[in-house]
């Protein structure tokens, strides 16, 4: 087997590119094979041993500083379960089944704790298992850090409380704080699900650890003190290669600021809680969450985080049941115990791809930070606005995306089923609680849904086939995925005379052929429509080139690959009296 390779003689990169050249007969290599990603990067068809080269730290071992390839000598991780009740009786009972369930770390986003007596409730028989508060405020973390202090061995705490909301209690409270409580959290995950690109969301949560970093310093607590206080939380997104690269970056990037406020090597250990990310659920064909779902709980492990929470496929318009909660358990589950996903650290390591990117985002979120440092630190951004436009632009191309179907979400913006009814199963506010990329498209789908119960009828569009069979058909296609995303029903029938179409029912008429066919059956089609005094709207597939001809003879719409869906979709809902 060592020596199977040696068959094979080496193939260099320039006979790589002669034999994509030639594949390419001519086509522009760029335009053809190169992706810029978001965060910038021009991404390559194919990476070899030369482009690491000149990286640094690729002999690290999993476990040693700076981190590259983890902080932990395997690969496992915890699997961290969300609660959300609010009352701390059933909220313990809800995590007591999780834990006996698989879960081994509980987090709990609802509850609201009030006393010391509150905590006994809830963690009750949890004394063995971490545990962490998201909705943590100065109240808890004291009683928390109290409580810890007098226990004798306790699992680990953590608290969702910003570090930076106030500096003088986070000061007050690492001075006393016991082993295994880390009380404060950067939330690296807002940043995702406000818009942020990778790059962003590392320089970002960088920025503030540094500050915090910076402002424990001015009160004389230590370094170590002050990282080891420090847990990242980051959503994980869709951009699968990126996600795992964007973890890696973090902790080399965590590292060399800890070393430069004076921290040893180890006091750089970024302590990482992974999620996965709430802007690309969708209400709509909601079992797709769950392979979404997956794939980032993947990267998450891939990209070594310390725990990892699978979000239920419902929680977007619901509050998640047992049976959907158990599901997403069992998604880490299985990736642990039977895709066996625990046994070797960084499997991604020594991937040309991901190192690669990992470099080059570490190296971009370096150069945000320290852009923002220049600015003078992370809070005069965040009070100046900076960082909020930084976002609201990355948010504005990525919704763009979504839009324009260039980032595709099955079920919704492509491949919509137009019979399925969402409305039902909505519970009031959930779809609201959190931005997401397709909550423009499901208010148009949710507004055709609610049309009959005002009185009126769900829009059917007839797809008249006519003329070419390859443009016809293809016509037709794209206009049912076309409409189906704002719930019209489509009827496809093939048509010999325009005589026929004129009589045919539907409250939107769709013509489907070839651009040069189009004159013909309009100039034909309008005269006897108006005959039978029908006034039906009719669209055409396409964007012919005698387009403005087309609208002069009474074509009321073009659809095509160029149109902004939403626009096109919202107009005609309204032309056929839906309405808010």
């Amino acid at each position: 087997m060592e020596h199977l390779l040696e068959e094979f003689a080496p193939v260099s990169t320039a006979e790589w590119e002669a034999a994509i050249a030639r594949d390419l007969k001519g086509a522009d290599y760029a335009k053809r094979l190169i992706w810029r990603s978001e965060e910038g990067l021009a991404v390559k068809p194919y990476y070899r041993a030369e482009d690491l080269k000149d990286l640094a730290y690729l002999d690290a071992e999993p476990g040693a500083s700076p981190y590259r390839r983890g902080t932990r000598a395997t690969g496992d991780w915890l699997i961290r379960e969300e609660i959300e009740a609010e009352d701390a009786e059933t909220a313990n009972r809800e995590a007591c089944a999780a834990v006996a369930g698989g879960a081994e770390g509980i987090a709990f986003s609802g509850v609201l704790v009030e006393s010391d007596a509150d905590l006994s409730v809830l963690l009750r028989n949890l004394e063995e298992i971490p545990i962490h508060f998201e909705r943590a405020d100065e109240k808890l973390v004291r009683l928390l850090s109290e409580r810890l202090g007098a226990a004798r061995s306790v699992a680990r705490v953590s608290t969702g409380c910003d570090a930076l909301a106030n500096v003088g209690f986070a000061a007050e409270v690492i001075g006393k704080a016991p082993d295994g409580f880390v009380p404060f959290t950067v939330r690296g995950d807002r940043f995702e699900e406000a818009g942020a690109t990778a790059a962003e969301e590392i320089g970002f949560s960088l920025a503030a650890g540094v500050d915090f970093l910076g402002a424990m310093q001015e009160r004389d607590v230590e370094t170590g003190r002050a990282a080891a206080a420090l847990e990242f939380s980051f959503a994980i997104g869709a951009n699968y290669f990126f996600q795992i690269a964007k973890l890696r970056a973090l902790r080399m990037a965590w590292a060399r600021a800890a070393e430069s406020y004076g921290g040893s090597r180890s006091e750089g250990r970024a302590q990482i809680a992974a999620r996965t990310s709430r802007w690309n659920k969708t209400l709509y064909d909601p079992h797709v969450n769950i392979l979404r779902a997956t794939t980032e709980a993947m990267a998450a492990v891939l990209g070594g985080a310390d725990s990892v929470t699978v979000a239920s496929f419902d929680a977007c318009y619901r509050r998640p049941d047992e049976a959907s909660r158990r599901l997403a358990r069992n998604t880490q589950l299985l990736l642990k115990h039977e895709a066996e996903m625990a046994r070797v650290a960084d499997a991604a390591g020594g991937s040309y791809f991901v190192e690669a990117i990992t470099d080059f985002l570490a190296r971009e979120g370096w150069k945000i930070m320290q852009g923002i440092e220049a600015q003078g630190g992370y809070r005069q951004a965040l009070a100046d606005g900076a960082i909020e436009a930084a976002l609201e632009r990355s948010m504005a191309a990525r919704e763009k995306a979504v839009t324009l179907r260039r980032r595709i979400f099955v079920g919704t913006n492509q491949f919509a089923n137009p019979a399925e009814q969402a409305l039902s199963r909505c519970e009031a506010g959930r779809i609201c609680e959190t931005r997401r990329g397709t909550r423009t498209y499901e208010e148009l789908r949710l507004r055709t849904e609610r049309h009959p119960a005002a009185g009126g009828v769900t829009p059917r569009v007839l797809l008249a086939e006519f003329g070419d069979v390859k443009m016809r058909a293809a016509r037709s296609h794209f206009a049912a995925n076309f409409f189906a995303c704002v719930g019209f029903e489509t009827v496809t029938r093939r048509f010999r005379k325009a005589a026929e179409i004129a009589t045919a029912e539907g409250e939107l008429i769709v013509l489907c052929s070839a651009d040069t066919e189009y004159a013909a059956i309009v100039a034909e089609l309008m005269p006897k429509m108006k005959a039978v005094r029908r006034s039906t709207p009719v669209i055409v597939a396409g964007n012919p080139e005698d387009a403005g001809v087309l609208a002069g003879a009474g074509i009321a719409d073009f659809v095509h690959v160029r149109s902004n869906p939403v626009e096109v979709l919202t107009k005609w809902q309204e032309r056929l009296g839906i309405k808010n």
